[in-house]
């Protein structure tokens, strides 16, 4: 029989949380509201958001565990042998939007996700990644975040980065405006190699190596100036941002479909976003480098 500790992944979850938001509420000077919920269906969560902070516009870290007999089509469309078991998702999900538009938007996410039945093993896996979104890229910035990616999974096989990072580079991708979300990093989903010790290890690992990798990337480039033009540039660029949560992000769909809390899954949205029909950046600009030069999959390191 295998053996699945869920209240260890929950414990290290919840500190993640935590150390996740005193890590951002420090760069920032500013501090998290608190929102606890429950799920009628079983389950609940903490919310953590922080709104107009000295360096981040909104900073959403949210932690969730909820459970349920059944699961939504969203997983046994993808995971048919799935059907007629109860199940637990409890996962750590952060999207940061900052006020520079030199300072990159990120996001992080890790789960796991166990499905049980009476009569038969467990089915389960853990899942996560983070990647970057700059409107402004430079290149030290994007090798540095890659670099940490790599450093992040290489001791459970040097395959792990190569894989990941193909499959963030394929799953953070809008297919109506054919062109990436950001420069990616990593993305994993449905792994169990190793066993429940291998791979809540590597989950680990992913979570552990976000603030690491973000960090140094806020401290650079916060002072840089900027002005309506960024501004203007980093709105229309938010909008991408929502057409792929609401339009493609699993995450999301699974969320609502499973009767999550809404305000806690769309607190990835940014706060601000604008769209203008048929907008070409001004030719050789910075903004009109930022698709052809760095959302197309590149070997960053």
């Amino acid at each position: 029989m295998t053996t699945v500790d869920t209240h260890a992944v929950h414990a290290y979850l919840l500190d993640l949380q935590d150390r996740i938001c005193d890590g951002l509420a420090g760069l920032d000077g500013a501090t998290f509201s608190e929102d606890g919920w429950t799920r009628p269906a079983g389950g609940g969560g903490r919310s953590r958001v922080l709104a107009e902070g000295n360096v981040f516009e909104q900073a959403g870290v949210n932690f969730s565990h909820v459970h349920g007999a059944n699961l939504p089509a969203t997983a046994t469309d993808r995971r048919p042998e799935l059907a007629g078991r109860s199940f637990q998702a409890l996962g750590v999900s952060l999207v940061v939007h900052p006020r520079n538009p030199y300072v990159p938007t990120s996001h992080a996410n890790v789960r796991f996700f166990i499905a049980e039945t009476d009569d038969a093993e467990p089915i389960w896996w853990f899942g996560g990644g983070f990647d970057l979104t700059p409107f402004y890229p430079f290149e030290a910035d994007c090798r540095h975040w890659h670099q940490a990616a790599h450093d992040a999974v290489a001791p459970f096989g040097e395959d792990l980065y190569p894989r990941f990072k193909h499959w963030c580079d394929e799953y953070f991708y809008l297919p109506h405006r054919a062109e990436a979300r950001g420069i990616g990093g990593l993305f994993f989903d449905d792994y169990d190699r190793g066993g429940f010790d291998t791979a809540f290890a590597l989950m680990r690992s992913v979570g552990d190596a976000y603030l690491p990798a973000y960090a140094p990337i806020v401290e650079a480039r916060r002072a840089t100036p900027w002005g309506d033009r960024e501004r203007q540039f980093q709105l229309y660029r938010r909008g991408r941002y929502v057409e792929f949560n609401l339009l493609h992000d699993r995450g999301t769909k699974f969320g609502i479909q499973s009767g999550g809390r809404t305000e806690s899954i769309l607190m990835s949205m940014p706060p601000l976003a604008r769209w203008e029909y048929g907008y070409q950046p001004a030719p050789d600009s910075p903004e009109a480098r930022l698709v052809p030069d760095y959302l197309v999959p590149r070997q960053w390191l």
